[in-house]
């Protein structure tokens, strides 16, 4: 039975906490998403555990989320959200609240949020993403232009022994089919670097026109991410819900096998879906 780790998966509760980039979107998005309305379609899909990613930049939307792992046994692991910008609070939060606890297992900032393509070269924030090197906690980084890579380029150069993730491939030019371009050429430096790994994940949804967007538009993206990050280097994640703006969960998952199985063999498969997720993210699947 093939094993997978769906490294991507939101739950928001409009009534737990703050979501500023919900306010005022008109789509199905908007509302609270709870994680037992995927609970047959992830079986369905075969996805055998989960990580659940932070939403918002609060610490109520990341602990209302380890609550929620607490309270599922397929759920093993929670990227949440630390107070970057604030080195002080940031290690305190660490070492009191977030390291002791099982399900935490990496740290994401909403960074495509932020006006500055370059904040995570703050000073403060350099110094919080060391404590996490320190710590052996990865970093996700949710980034949607060629500047978030360069940034995390120069991280990667200041915090050498900091693992980072692109989320979403940094949203990769799909929607202008454009092969590859700047992105593709600042994806290959990252790629060089064996402390960067590559999500697939969201690419229904990258760039924001997503209209019409089929199989084979997002193949050759996908294509790239493994012949550059290599099979060792790459995971999988269906980015459920915004992934339902144009897809079920049961059908983003099958899109993404369809894609993944016409590129590398069942072994292959085996590390992406499973074995570089529980190495990543620490999931302890095979303890």
């Amino acid at each position: 039975m093939q094993r997978i780790v769906d490294t991507h998966i939101h739950v928001w509760d409009l009534s737990r906490a703050d979501y500023p980039w919900l306010k005022g979107d008109a789509t199905i998005l908007n509302r609270s998403y709870k994680l037992d309305e995927i609970d047959e379609e992830r079986k369905v899909a075969g996805v055998t555990h989960g990580v659940m990613v932070q939403a918002s930049c609060n610490l109520d939307d990341t602990n209302m989320m380890l609550e929620v792992a607490e309270q599922n046994d397929w759920i093993r692991g929670v990227v949440c959200w630390l107070p970057l910008a604030d080195t002080s609070r940031a290690a305190k939060l660490l070492d009191h609240c977030f390291l002791p606890h099982e399900y935490f297992k990496g740290v994401r900032h909403l960074i495509h949020d932020e006006q500055d393509p370059r904040w995570l070269l703050q000073h403060s924030v350099i110094e919080s993403l060391k404590l996490l090197a320190e710590n052996d906690i990865p970093y996700d980084v949710v980034g949607v232009l060629p500047a978030h890579i360069e940034t995390v380029l120069e991280v990667a150069t200041q915090v050498p022994d900091l693992r980072m993730i692109f989320d979403h491939l940094n949203a990769p030019p799909i929607s202008t089919r454009e092969r590859f371009g700047k992105w593709g050429s600042l994806m290959k430096e990252a790629a060089n670097n064996k402390n960067i790994f590559a999500k697939i994940s969201g690419l229904g949804t990258a760039s924001g026109n997503f209209s019409g967007r089929t199989v084979e538009d997002i193949k050759p993206y996908v294509a790239f991410a493994l012949e550059h990050f290599g099979t060792e280097r790459c995971l999988c994640g269906g980015d459920w819900p915004v992934s339902a703006l144009v897809n079920t969960y049961a059908d983003t998952w099958m899109i993404t096998k369809n894609i993944v199985s016409e590129l590398v063999n069942e072994t292959e498969q085996e590390a992406i879906y499973y074995r570089n997720a529980d190495k990543f993210y620490d999931l302890g699947l095979d303890h």
